[in-house]
C-alpha cells in the first residue's frame, strides 16, 4: 500500500507514535523514527529492522530549528525525497490558572505548536509532489474543553486550524493535510494524565478511568494499533480525496 514511500513519524519511540512506525513500516513504507531520546529510538529502529523493514533513527527535539532541519536532511540524504509526515510529537500535563509558575504553559506550546510548525515548515521543502501526506495527531481535546488543561487543549485546537489552512497553502502541489483526533489510548501519557486528573478532583487513578471508560459508548480505551490503522489508510492513495479534516478516532466519545 505504501511501498518504497519515505515516512517520518515525530515522537515515534513509544506510545501512539511508535504504532504508527509499525504500521507504516509494514505497509512497505520506509520509516524514519524521531525523538528527543536515543535510547528509545535506537530500540524501535533496532526492532523494525529486525523485523526486515527499512528503519532509520533521528534523534530530534522539534522544539530547535536546527534539529530539525539537521533530521530531515539526514533522511533526504539516505531516502531521498519525503512522502509522508507524521506530527505526534507532543507533550501533556496540568496548566492551571494559578500556578505561578508559567513554564509549563509554554513547553506544552512550544513543542505542540511551534514543533508542529518547525517540522512541517522543514518537511514540505522536501516533501515529493503529487502525493504527499501530512497527518496531524491532534486529540478529541482539540474538540471539547477539560478544566486544567487550558494549555494542552489550546494546542490541539490550534493544530485543527494549522491542518485546515495548511490543507489549502498545498492543495495545488497534490498534498493533502489531515488531523487524527484520538480519544483515549491505553499509552503512558494516559496514565500520567488519568493520575493527574484524578488528584485534581480528589479521586483515586482507578476511580477516574472507571469513570473514563463509563463515558466512552464503546466502555474501553483504544489501542495505540487503532490509531495507526487510520494513520496508514489516511497515508494511501486510497485516501486522496480527504483534505483539511478532522477525523475522530474515539469509541463515539465526542458524542457525550
Amino acid at each position: 500500500m505504501l511501498g518504497n514511500k519515505v515516512a517520518l513519524v515525530t515522537g515515534g519511540a513509544t506510545g501512539i507514535g511508535r504504532a504508527i512506525a509499525i504500521e507504516l513500516a509494514k505497509n512497505g513504507a520506509r520509516v524514519a523514527i524521531a525523538s528527543r531520546s536515543l535510547s528509545r529510538i535506537k530500540s524501535t529502529a533496532d526492532e523494525l529492522r529486525s523485523a526486515g523493514f527499512s528503519a532509520l533513527g533521528v534523534q530530534m527535539d522539534v522544539r530547535k530549528k536546527r534539529d530539525v532541519e539537521a533530521g530531515i536532511a539526514a533522511i533526504v540524504s539516505e531516502w531521498g525525497a519525503l512522502h509522508i509526515l507524521v506530527n505526534n510529537a507532543g507533550i501533556s500535563g496540568l496548566s492551571l490558572m494559578t500556578d505561578a509558575d508559567d513554564s509549563k504553559w509554554f513547553d506544552i506550546i512550544d513543542t505542540n505548536l511551534n514543533g508542529l510548525y518547525l517540522v512541517t515548515k522543514a518537511a514540505l521543502r522536501q516533501m515529493a509532489d503529487g502525493a504527499g501526506r501530512v497527518i496531524n495527531i491532534a486529540s478529541v481535546l482539540g474538540k471539547f474543553g477539560v478544566p486544567g488543561y487550558t494549555a494542552y487543549c489550546a494546542t490541539k485546537h490550534g493544530m485543527i486550524g494549522f491542518s485546515r489552512a495548511l490543507a489549502l497553502e498545498v492543495v495545488d502541489r497534490g498534498i493533502t493535510v489531515n488531523t487524527i483526533c484520538p480519544g483515549w489510548v491505553e499509552t503512558e501519557m494516559a496514565t500520567l494524565g488519568i493520575s493527574e486528573s484524578a488528584a485534581l478532583q480528589g479521586i483515586t487513578p482507578e476511580e477516574f478511568k472507571a469513570r473514563a471508560i463509563a463515558a466512552v459508548p464503546i466502555k474501553r480505551f483504544l489501542q495505540a494499533e487503532e490509531v495507526a490503522a487510520l494513520v496508514a489508510y489516511i497515508a494511501s492513495e486510497a485516501a486522496a480525496g480527504i483534505t483539511g479534516q478532522a477525523i475522530n478516532i474515539c469509541g463515539g466519545q465526542i458524542m457525550n
